[in-house]
């Protein structure tokens, strides 16, 4: 066994993951089974070799996928990898839809963007790494493996996330794009599940603290009782959306979240950042405000005897009188949440941001070893 080994080629496989966050943790779990994957769907009589790297913290935007190739090329040259694919966090384009994947066999890489994959990514790329693992050994002709035995447009059946693809077939310059409607949809939700927003939520634990401070001080204020009593769904409503929309304005801008185009960023990506960091943070004070509607509702349970609400409003109360009267306190506790928003970390709020992202600490790649 040991002799039949040594005698099946070696192909290295090098996965890149720029920038060392999100796709990194992605990676991490793809790298563990690939080269079994690379076997089975690919060659079994290969020696499958996968190494992981790191690309750079703060990944180059002026050249949009073709420079993200360039930099994944030159890598793959410095650490002598047969083949290199990459796994970003960027949302990229090419003919005004989003960009699944990119293939390049005369710079022998590959790129995967993972927010166009949509919510479930890491199911997405252990479908379509082999898959562009072998497109291109079979369009760089190497010998060590059969030919892929489909063509690339079949890519498309395989992988819900892709719709078409273009490109030139005589240098196998193979772009992998999704539809336009259903790619752009799959595109945001794929960015805020990239931008975990589960890590802004814990971030903003000062802000809930400052809410919760707030809505206690309005349980005990009768006028309080009496808003909510006289206020409509309508009006309450328009009330939470004033304070909830001012609530993540006030975050992007007293935190500087919000991207600009300038050299390095174009316009239409600075776009998609903003929206991305927008929802992530709409995403991450909705479940705050529900936490804060339901601490409301409990503690206005708790502490305000129904004999005592019904003396106030002069008028028989039941359980709607506590939940309307939660609403408005939330509603309005949210906005003095804002202010406790100004004292959370720099970095952990920063994070929110779509296009930032942190050191990761403790981490080393291969290459700096």
């Amino acid at each position: 066994m040991a002799q039949t080994e040594q005698r099946c080629p070696e192909i290295v496989v090098g996965l890149v993951s720029t920038p060392p966050d999100y796709p990194a943790r992605v990676a991490a779990r793809l790298t563990s089974d690939l080269a079994d994957r690379l076997a089975e769907q690919v060659d079994p009589n290969v020696r499958w070799t996968v190494r992981d790297g790191w690309g750079e913290v703060a990944p180059r935007r002026d050249g949009g996928v073709e420079g993200l190739l360039d930099d994944l090329a030159k890598r793959r040259a410095d650490d002598r990898w047969d083949v290199a694919i990459c796994l970003t966090d960027l949302p990229l384009h090419t003919e005004r839809v989003p960009l699944v994947a990119q293939t390049s066999a005369r710079r022998q890489v590959a790129m995967v963007s993972l927010p166009a994959l949509g919510l479930r990514q890491l199911r997405g790329v252990r479908a379509v790494v082999p898959d562009l693992v072998s497109r291109l050994l079979t369009d760089a002709s190497d010998e060590r493996v059969p030919p892929a035995g489909w063509e690339p447009a079949e890519l498309a059946g395989r992988v819900a996330a892709i719709r078409r693809l273009v490109g030139e077939s005589d240098d196998g310059e193979w772009g992998y794009v999704a539809s336009r409607l259903t790619g752009r949809a799959r595109l945001l939700i794929g960015m805020i599940r990239a931008n975990r927003p589960g890590r802004a939520l814990l971030g903003l634990s000062k802000l809930l603290v400052g809410a919760f401070g707030t809505a206690a001080f309005a349980l005990t204020n009768s006028t309080i009782w009496q808003m909510s009593d006289e206020l409509g769904g309508l009006r309450l409503t328009v009330i939470m959306l004033l304070g909830l929309t001012a609530l993540v304005a006030w975050l992007i801008i007293a935190h500087d979240l919000w991207e600009k185009p300038d050299g390095e960023t174009s316009a239409e990506l600075a776009r998609l950042f903003n929206l991305g960091t927008i929802l992530t943070l709409a995403l991450a004070t909705a479940v705050s405000y529900v936490v804060l509607f339901a601490g409301s509702a409990l503690a206005a349970a708790l502490l305000i005897d129904t004999s005592v609400l019904e003396q106030n409003l002069l008028r028989p109360v039941d359980l709607t009188n506590y939940l309307t009267l939660a609403w408005l306190i939330s509603s309005l506790a949210t906005v003095g949440g804002a202010i406790g928003s100004g004292l959370e970390d720099e970095e952990t709020v920063r994070a929110a941001a779509y296009g930032y992202h942190p050191e990761p600490d403790g981490w080393r790649d291969e290459k700096d070893g």
